[in-house]
């Protein structure tokens, strides 16, 4: 039998949304963009919910829902994506919204020379990049030759839950803390708070706001009820990400195999190297 915690966990849905989401709680949302983003100066002051769904053109078409959408006082728009489940092109996706949040700028009246920066930033529980170190990673247009940031209305940020690996006493930035917040604050007893925020009181502010015991009956409920649809969608999520992986890798050993063929390689040594049978080696 599990344990129940005091602290519900920051990657549901409902708990996300409460926490950074919500109008009373802005500045935790202000908070943890300039600690992630570094923004030491020109920090981000306020922010403005925008409308979360992004309308489709034709009826038909499904809608697309972020789970936070924000602008700062100078217009930047800021997307907050919270992914509990692993889902294949996840990364697709992620320039999908925000080059769709781009686009609606012009639906608005605004011209070319006037459009403002798109920042997304995702947590994931996942590696999204499993081939890259490290549990944080930024990702902009670049200039090829010179390096230079030239394209600069689109930047990404990917936080990483599965690759953070620090525990709890050995937390040093805020980046670090928040990263632990993600993915352990499910886990966490009340007497270490201390210990992870040390006495940041906004930080201190977002546990609160996991305390089960200030939550309703109903918001249980409808905490509970959106843990089940996650569990189910990771259940069926987990399935298509180890298939997308599995069918990356076999492309991966046929374009090997396809090489080895061009040099006229022994078939049983091109078997061998990308582990693919004589019939399959045979119809390339």
């Amino acid at each position: 039998m599990s344990i129940m915690t005091k602290f519900l966990d920051p990657k549901n849905d409902l708990a996300f949304r409460r926490i950074f989401g919500s109008e009373k709680n802005k500045d935790i949302l202000i908070h943890f963009l300039n600690d992630i983003f570094g923004r030491t100066t020109n920090p981000i002051e306020t922010v403005t919910f925008l409308k979360s769904s992004q309308e489709p053109e034709v009826a038909a078409q499904r809608v697309s829902i972020v789970d936070i959408l924000c602008q700062d006082l100078e217009g930047n728009h800021f997307i907050v994506e919270m992914q509990a489940t692993s889902e294949v092109g996840f990364e697709k996706r992620a320039q999908y919204y925000a080059a769709k949040t781009y686009i609606q700028q012009r639906e608005k009246g605004i011209e070319y020379k006037d459009l403002k920066e798109v920042t997304f930033l995702a947590i994931t529980s996942y590696a999204v990049f499993p081939n890259r170190p490290g549990y944080l990673s930024h990702h902009e247009m670049l200039n090829k030759d010179t390096h230079e940031r030239e394209l600069k209305d689109f930047s990404f940020l990917f936080l990483e839950l599965s690759k953070f690996k620090k525990p709890k006493d050995q937390l040093k930035t805020m980046t670090e803390k928040w990263a632990y917040f993600f993915k352990n604050a499910a886990k966490t007893e009340a007497e270490d708070l201390e210990t992870i925020i040390g006495g940041d009181t906004i930080m201190e502010r977002a546990y609160h706001e996991l305390d089960r015991y200030s939550w309703s009956v109903e918001e249980i409920r409808d905490y509970d009820r959106a843990d089940m649809k996650i569990s189910s969608i990771k259940a069926t999520n987990d399935h298509m990400f180890e298939e997308g992986k599995a069918k990356g890798e076999i492309k991966k050993a046929q374009e090997i195999a396809l090489k080895m063929l061009k040099r006229n390689r022994p078939m049983q040594e091109i078997m061998e190297d990308t582990g693919l049978s004589q019939g399959v080696i045979s119809s390339l």
